[in-house]
């Protein structure tokens, strides 16, 4: 099927560019981009490639075959994604090795072969930390996503965990690698999140689609999305299809590109390749992961109305079937949002005690560390006015607690040191989340509402508008996103 393309995506020097820029021009906008010259220096660009450019395959398969990965057969639909299975790294290379020769040798063979197979989704940062294979662009160091489940598991309830759960939702930190012809079908990323994706070797080619536009590719029903938009897709299932108008991308080794919340996206290999795909997100995106949450709770709901009755725990029942749908429920993300407000308000009572504000930077830190509180204030005001969690009757968060925790300490201080980096304040990417004990200021800012169990969006809201009055009055534009 011909689709209209309206546009390629832009692609500017990244090296040419400041953090700030990126996000009132990106993220803050949601728009795509492609970046160049963030990769140099990467061992991944040197011990992953050949000097031929071409995917170094005797390399993964002497230092890493014995991994298990998942491999998709890219000829075989199964629901909505590509039929999965699991093999050893050397198993998959083997099998490259075994067909490359036929698939090159046709030079229309691009979809539906059934000996073309795809390994993606491989937690490679996880199985392998001590092989620092490349250094996240700053653009995207604010990974909020993989920070938390650095450091803890996403689901609080046991009931929630799946089978594999450390394998299969450890990190989204990603390595994929697919022959000629390999491809992903058409879909919008977990969660909702950013991801960002390096091409270490060789050319893709992406198709995005604008959020705006993304009912085009849905039934009449809003329930089945097109799964690949070169197939002949029904006008009577899809009646909108044909309207989509779409942006293009021929992403080359060594370029990134940003792929923002909310874009559908189609993905080919145009060549043998090998890339590296983080999902994440942070306070810019927060809405999306609640929106994506509210739609795809009340659809679980709907889907178990008619047992309501009989039911003893009916939205348990539904908060676990979301959990296991869409990856986390509304208690899993409630949780996060409780530990990154308390994690930016210990850095900003840190920042204030410490620098008074007094320079730029620390200022600008300052700011970072508030508008994020104000996004998390945002989307838990909405939880409160919708009621959600109001018949939690257990603790949560115990503030003191959570505040002498070893685990809380790792997750803080990361953040603060991130902040510093990404603002180029060198004093703060050192100091910024010290050990907690140490610091009086925070403590004493802290200690009256330290003793506060926090169970309820409206009990969230109530200590960070307790802190901030205590701060004075410097953020209020801030925490009015």
């Amino acid at each position: 099927m011909v689709i209209k393309i309206g546009g390629q995506i832009e692609k500017v020097n990244g090296k040419e560019m400041t953090y700030n820029e990126f996000v009132k021009r990106y993220m803050e906008k949601n728009q795509p981009v492609v970046l160049t010259g963030l990769m140099n220096g990467w061992r991944a660009c040197k011990d992953w490639v050949t000097c031929e450019g071409q995917p170094n395959l005797q390399f993964f398969s002497t230092h890493f075959g014995v991994s298990k990965v998942q491999v998709a057969d890219c000829g075989t639909r199964e629901f909505t994604d590509q039929k999965r299975q699991e093999m050893s790294v050397s198993e998959f290379i083997e099998h490259w090795l075994s067909n490359s020769a036929s698939q090159c040798s046709n030079e229309t063979q691009t979809r539906n072969d059934q000996s073309v197979l795809y390994l993606k989704d491989w937690h490679f940062v996880k199985e392998y930390p001590e092989y620092l294979a490349y250094i996240t662009p700053v653009f995207f160091c604010d990974d909020w996503l993989n920070l938390y489940l650095d450091n803890y598991r996403m689901h609080t309830d046991p009931d929630a965990y799946q089978e594999n759960y450390e394998i299969c939702c450890s990190d989204y930190r990603f390595v994929y690698m697919g022959v000629k012809g390999s491809w992903t079908p058409l879909h919008a990323d977990v969660f909702r999140s950013y991801s960002w994706s390096a091409n270490v070797s060789g050319k893709k080619r992406w198709l995005f689609l604008a959020p705006s536009q993304s009912h085009l590719v849905f039934d009449r029903n809003m329930k089945n999305c097109v799964y690949n938009i070169f197939d002949e897709v029904s006008e009577t299932k899809f009646p909108g299809f044909k309207k989509a108008i779409w942006l293009e991308c021929l992403q080359e080794a060594g370029d990134i590109i940003f792929v923002p919340s909310g874009w559908y996206h189609q993905v080919h290999n145009l060549e043998d390749t090998v890339s590296i795909n983080h999902n994440w997100f942070n306070a810019y995106s927060l809405s999306w992961v609640w929106n994506l949450l509210l739609r795809d709770y009340n659809e679980a709901k709907e889907y178990i109305e008619d047992i309501r009755d009989i039911c003893d725990d009916f939205e348990g029942l539904c908060q676990r079937n979301l959990a296991a749908n869409t990856g986390m429920n509304f208690y899993d993300f409630f949780t996060f949002l409780m530990y990154f407000a308390l994690a930016n308000l210990v850095l900003l009572c840190e920042l204030r005690g410490r620098h008074e504000i007094s320079t730029a930077s620390s200022s600008t830190v300052a700011h970072h560390l508030a508008l994020n509180l104000g996004y998390i204030r945002k989307i838990t005001l909405e939880m409160k006015h919708m009621h959600v969690l109001e018949e939690n009757h257990g603790c949560i968060l115990d503030m003191i607690r959570t505040l002498e925790e070893p685990r809380f300490s790792k997750l803080y201080m990361s953040l603060g040191r991130t902040y510093g980096m990404i603002h180029e304040h060198l004093h703060l990417s050192s100091d910024l989340g010290e050990a907690l004990g140490d610091d009086f200021m925070v403590l004493d800012v802290l200690k009256p509402y330290a003793s506060s169990q926090i169970c309820t969006p409206e009990d969230l809201i109530k200590f960070m508008d307790n802190i901030f009055a205590e701060l004075g009055n410097n953020y209020i534009e801030e925490l009015s996103v």
